[in-house]
């Protein structure tokens, strides 16, 4: 399971401070047997030491593939020194020919995406997405990754922060605006120092399974991605109310279809109120939310830093005013962690047979003593629904560990049990003791 941080404007919230304190993060995580999955931001450098004299096209911002200038020369920040590391970890200089564009001409104060032109040619790289043109750009200094001494430092440089930290995997930031090939080979090449490094990458695309599957065809499974279709799904039935019908909340899901590699996820630092991506789940559904997410057998559940711990931030909201944002831990977050653990194990068995309640019932393993649980969910009124749990449950009496409902069920010597949920609620269903 992951564990996503909570940012704003792209900025992390928490900070480690020297590289000895972020090392001892990851020494302490590793002690709680917990595994270390860094951000890694391979798509754009902003920030440069110097400027450089380069020419450029000026690109229509709606449509990446059409050039609104002849070539024409500005002066841009593409050069990083990084003269406060003094070559210590590498002597590589970026410059303009380590780019594809900018989005800043600092002798003409202007913001605007230009197309820089050097010898790897004037056109963006090929992507998977076709929207806004090409979507190869997004913000900053966009990375050449055609340039191969640019791959080269990539490779050297994972390889240090590999064998630096120690890590477990990575989280590979906007995937969707850099060519695939890249991270072909780039994870070929992490995974003869690191075999069994995973990887999940942010293809953030709300509704549109189809570029999903496409992209992990194009990597041929090298990394899994955040499950954008269902928080689109997520969000639509928090918002919808019992309007929405539950039935259809797995439909057109990356973890329905390839659940093996999806990274389900309620809401990260995108979606939050304010954000780039806003579109958050509602708080009252949010514990039916985990529920899908936590209980199921299909997906690698990420549990996003607020709806655990709770956060509290200040941004500007689209008309330009400063609003104040508190983001309340998600109710029963802790009782959905500890079912998962201890109880959602074994076949599944699924009841998605009424609009406004579905269910699931997971039958248990003989290793893991007192597993096995039943899951309901409703957005409307207070409902039950006949399951099958399993007959190793016949004679056994269940009740609801969150304490939503206060039934007791017996289970029938068919392994059938009638289970309840209140209205808008969720109940999870486990053995009376356990």
């Amino acid at each position: 399971m992951i564990l996503g941080s909570s940012t704003r404007k792209g900025r992390c919230a928490r900070k480690y401070g020297t590289k000895e304190e972020y090392l001892k993060a990851i020494q302490v995580l590793h002690e709680h047997k917990i595994q270390a999955y860094p951000d890694i931001v391979l798509n754009h450098k902003g920030g440069g030491d110097e400027v450089e004299k380069i020419k450029v096209i000026r690109v229509n911002p709606e449509n990446r593939n059409e050039f609104t200038s002849e070539p024409f020369e500005i002066e841009a920040y593409t050069k990083f020194t990084f003269p406060g590391r003094n070559k210590k970890y590498s002597d590589f200089i970026w410059d303009f020919r380590c780019f594809t564009g900018v989005d800043y001409a600092a002798d003409l104060k202007e913001t605007a995406i230009f197309t820089i032109l050097n010898e790897y040619g004037s056109d963006w790289e090929e992507v998977i997405d076709t929207e806004k043109g090409n979507y190869d750009f997004l913000m900053y200094c966009d990375i050449e990754f055609r340039n191969p001494a640019v791959r080269e430092e990539l490779n050297r440089w994972g390889k240090w922060y590999l064998e630096t930290t120690g890590m477990d995997g990575v989280r590979l930031d906007a995937v969707k605006h850099m060519p695939v090939r890249f991270y072909n080979e780039w994870l070929d090449y992490m995974r003869t120092l690191k075999p069994d490094l995973f990887a999940v990458g942010e293809y953030w695309a709300p509704g549109e399974l189809q570029l999903l599957i496409r992209y992990i065809d194009a990597t041929q499974g090298r990394m899994s991605l955040f499950d954008s279709s269902l928080h689109h799904n997520l969000h639509h039935a928090s918002k919808g109310g019992k309007d929405y019908d539950l039935r259809s909340i797995l439909d057109d899901c990356l973890v329905t279809v390839n659940p093996a590699l999806a990274v389900t996820v309620v809401d990260n630092h995108d979606t939050q109120p304010l954000q780039a991506l806003e579109a958050p789940v509602e708080a009252w559904f949010k514990p039916l939310a985990y529920a899908l997410t936590l209980l199921r057998e299909g997906g690698y559940p990420c549990v996003f830093y607020p709806d655990l711990y709770g956060a509290h931030y200040v941004d500007k909201g689209s008309d330009g005013e400063d609003h104040e944002i508190w983001l309340e831990k998600c109710e029963h977050i802790e009782q959905l962690l500890t079912a998962r653990k201890k109880y959602s194990y074994g076949e599944q068995r699924d009841y998605f047979d009424h609009g406004n309640c579905i269910g699931w019932t997971r039958a248990g393993v003989d290793d893991i003593e007192g597993s096995g649980c039943a899951v309901m969910l409703s957005n409307g009124d207070e409902g039950f629904k006949s399951m099958e749990i399993g007959k190793r449950f016949s004679g056994k009496t269940f009740v609801d560990c969150l304490g939503k409902h206060p039934a007791e069920v017996v289970v029938n010597e068919d392994g059938w049990g009638e289970f309840h949920v209140s209205a808008g609620s969720v109940s999870v269903w486990i053995e009376k003791g356990r």
